[in-house]
């Protein structure tokens, strides 16, 4: 019997890389888990059959996360097949790399869309179905870029800080009804994401990193159940970097 038994999580962006790591995390602790992708189809089938082998009820379902409509949507769905929503994590994120002078307005649009009003989406979208609950854990994946910054990411990290705002806020207004809200800080994770990275990038970063490595997504994941879980229940409003010391 998994700590999650009879809980259902609902991850945005959950087809590849940190979401599906959190899936399958998720659905070893016992938890049904019902996740949204973008456009990677054939991988989001790939992780539902991974949970339904396990023993897990699993769905997938293809939402553009920046817009409110859809994400109510989704949230509607899940509750209907799954009967309730216990654990949100907003996951969905994209980059678009450049530095300010050379960032075009549509690549900070689209980012502070996908990153930052996804959350706002999904959880004004779950926070009335928690409330009713009487009870909820929403986690959000922010990033060390929105804690400290990082040149060439004024997008990423201001949207990335924004969900750390978002997150103490809500936590605010949901303690009373036995809702947590906190957020997870990763640092550099190794993902499609940072595959792109040169080898002299990766050694830079690498000398930045106390324990000298990148993190595996699945180190992430085990953060997340833990915040998801009953051992977080006097946790809110907190932000957990989880990033081989680079920030402390």
């Amino acid at each position: 019997m998994g700590q999650l038994q009879n809980k259902v999580a609902l991850i945005t962006g959950g087809s590849r890389g940190i979401g599906k790591a959190m899936a399958l995390a998720l659905g070893a602790e016992g938890a049904s888990v019902a996740f949204t992708y973008k456009s990677a189809s054939s991988a989001a089938d790939d992780v539902v059959r991974a949970l339904q082998a396990a023993g897990q009820k699993a769905a997938a379902y293809q939402s553009d996360a920046r817009k409110l409509a859809e994400a109510t949507n989704v949230v509607e769905r899940v509750v209907k097949e799954f009967g309730r929503i216990d654990i949100l994590v907003n996951n969905a994120g994209i980059t678009r790399d450049t530095l300010l002078m050379r960032m075009s307005e549509e690549d900070w649009d689209e980012v502070l869309a996908t990153n930052l009003k996804s959350a706002f989406n999904f959880s004004k979208a779950v926070c009335r179905q928690m409330m009713g609950q009487r009870e909820g854990k929403i986690i959000n994946i922010t990033s060390i870029a929105g804690v400290v910054g990082n040149a060439g990411q004024a997008n990423y990290s201001s949207a990335k800080a924004g969900l750390i705002g978002l997150t103490k806020t809500l936590a605010k207004e949901l303690a009373s009804r036995n809702i947590q809200v906190n957020a997870v800080a990763p640092g550099f994770v190794d993902t499609e994401m940072t595959e792109k990275l040169t080898p002299a990038q990766k050694e830079a970063i690498l000398g930045l990193v106390p324990m000298k490595r990148m993190a595996k997504p699945e180190e992430i994941a085990s953060t997340v159940v833990f915040l998801a879980s009953p051992a977080a229940s006097y946790i809110t409003g907190q932000v957990i970097c989880v990033d081989g010391g680079l920030v402390m």
